[in-house]
């Protein structure tokens, strides 16, 4: 199959044909296999030192006195070290030395970026997911706009290509619910279009302020890239050379 290539103004420059990538099945459930094993390999371990809520010189006094036996102060007031007394061991708390890694067999894993791939070129999975475009799927763009180096020429180029109600919506964010506040994630943020290139000449530094939007090169490119918090179908401009370079990498 063959689609346009578009220049940076947006009109037809050539013709590239597509590779078999894009006809590859939709297989959800190994996306979200590759992509929480890529999210759990990011987790640090974490807990409490290990004599934490337990030096304290308690101890109990045995049975017979009409008390619980739990250790207490040698004033024989306050109960100590178990978990129901003020300063004691937690009950179940987080084991520092529980291993978050999640391993995946490699073939699985190519074979989820092939289909979240493929899923970005499926309309239906992409308005799923919020995106505003309205043109045919994929966009190819020349490899000039690689030497981009200018947030404002990247913003007039996917205006120019029919991406200005997308950047719209990206750019919206709203206070999040609950304590997450304050903890560092005060906004919610949309994600936005992602940019798949083959070489980065100046144009990863002028896209990055530009809100939700993400640029990878071809050998950087992974499942959590392609399908965000598991669902397939992000929007996705590639450059002409990313997609001859597809088949070779994936």
């Amino acid at each position: 199959m063959q689609v346009k290539v578009l220049s940076k103004s947006g009109k037809q420059s050539a013709e590239i044909s597509v590779p078999d990538i894009f006809s590859e099945p939709y297989r959800p459930d190994i996306i979200k296999k590759a992509v929480l094993a890529a999210q759990a390999n990011r987790l640090q371990q974490y807990g409490p030192d290990r004599t934490a809520g337990t030096l304290s010189s308690g101890h109990s006094w045995g049975s017979g006195r009409g008390a619980a036996q739990v250790p207490r102060l040698k004033n024989g007031s306050r109960a100590v070290v178990v978990p129901q007394a003020r300063g004691g061991r937690a009950s179940h708390g987080p084991n520092p030395h529980r291993i978050y890694t999640e391993k995946i067999n490699d073939k699985e894993r190519l074979k989820a970026i092939r289909s979240a791939v493929a899923a970005t070129v499926n309309p239906e999975l992409v308005k799923a997911r919020g995106y505003k475009y309205e043109g045919p799927f994929p966009v190819v763009v020349e490899d000039e706009i690689q030497n981009l180096k200018k947030t404002k020429e990247v913003v007039e180029m996917l205006t120019a290509m029919g991406f200005e109600a997308d950047l719209v919506r990206a750019a919206e964010k709203q206070v999040r619910a609950g304590k997450g506040k304050m903890r560092g994630r005060y906004y919610k943020k949309k994600t936005g279009l992602l940019l798949v290139i083959a070489e980065d000449n100046g144009i990863g530094m002028a896209a990055r302020n530009i809100p939700g939007m993400e640029v990878a090169t071809i050998d950087e490119l992974n499942a959590e890239m392609l399908a965000p918090g598991t669902h397939a179908g992000r929007l996705t401009l590639w450059t002409e050379g990313a997609m001859r370079l597809l088949t070779e990498v994936i």
